[in-house]
């Protein structure tokens, strides 16, 4: 099996994305697109995988898929 590395963030509306901080993934709010499109700039290059909330992926929709990381969005 593949050695896999990197980093865990969610991006999203604090409230939804608050408790991921507790299983150790990088927690960045963003109530706005605004919010979103700049934490989703400042993503570390150790950041493998990102969680999106619904709003965060409309917000990003123009950028999405990234094929540097494998992104998902939360139901």
């Amino acid at each position: 099996m593949d050695d896999l590395h990197g980093r865990v963030a969610v991006v999203g509306e604090r409230l939804r994305v608050q408790g991921f901080a507790l299983a150790g993934a990088v927690v960045l709010p963003a109530e706005d697109a605004p919010d979103t499109r700049a934490a989703w700039r400042g993503l570390s290059a150790d950041v493998a995988v990102v969680v999106l909330t619904p709003a965060a992926a409309a917000a990003l929709a123009d950028v999405l898929p990234d094929r540097r990381r494998l992104t998902v969005v939360m139901p």
